[in-house]
């Protein structure tokens, strides 16, 4: 009998300290330039900067390289070639590694991220199910690399261009109703 005061205010305690805990919000940003340069004619040209990025023209062809967006999970970065005024090829530069599963992930997910690329003409591409930072992180890349090479998708569409941010409830499903999503 003398042991139920202690466990309670034990209990009261412990629930109050994770109640009142606040996780780290994670370090994301999101590399970027404006540095670059082109010419016109069928003459070859490049700009670079300090995150990679650049863009090389060559007669109708126009390669850009977008800037590394990073999230928690670790970086993307992809290049763009336009042909003819066309999306011809998405290439990844850079992919999420800083963790096993993240790379599994990432690895998956780009063969379909290139091909809505490639179907829809346009960064505006639908996310891969289980894959939602990396779709958000090559999806803002691809953007950034149109942007350089100024491509305009024909339907006007865009994608954002800012790094993809974790939830409040740290990605674990919570509805409300309570700290632990209940």
């Amino acid at each position: 009998m003398r042991r139920a005061p202690i466990v309670l205010v034990a209990t009261i305690v412990g629930t109050t300290g994770v109640l009142m805990f606040k996780p780290e919000e994670p370090a994301i940003s999101l590399s970027t330039s404006t540095s670059t340069s082109a010419s016109g004619g069928s003459s070859s040209s490049s700009g670079s900067s300090s995150d990679g990025a650049s863009v090389t023209t060559s007669g109708t062809t126009t390669t850009a390289t977008g800037a590394g967006v990073t999230s928690q999970f670790g970086t993307t970065q992809v290049s763009v070639t336009i042909k003819a005024g066309k999306i011809t090829d998405v290439k990844v530069l850079q992919e999420n590694s800083n963790e096993p599963q993240s790379q599994q992930i990432s690895e998956s997910a780009f063969p379909t991220l290139r091909q809505s690329a490639l179907d829809k003409q346009s960064a505006a591409i639908d996310s891969v199910s289980g894959a939602t930072y990396t779709s958000q992180q090559y999806a803002a890349s691809l953007q950034s690399a149109l942007d350089k090479a100024g491509f305009k998708a024909a339907d006007g569409s865009t994608a954002p261009t800012t790094a993809p941010t974790e939830s409040v409830d740290g990605g674990r499903g919570g509805h409300g109703g309570g700290p632990f999503g209940f």
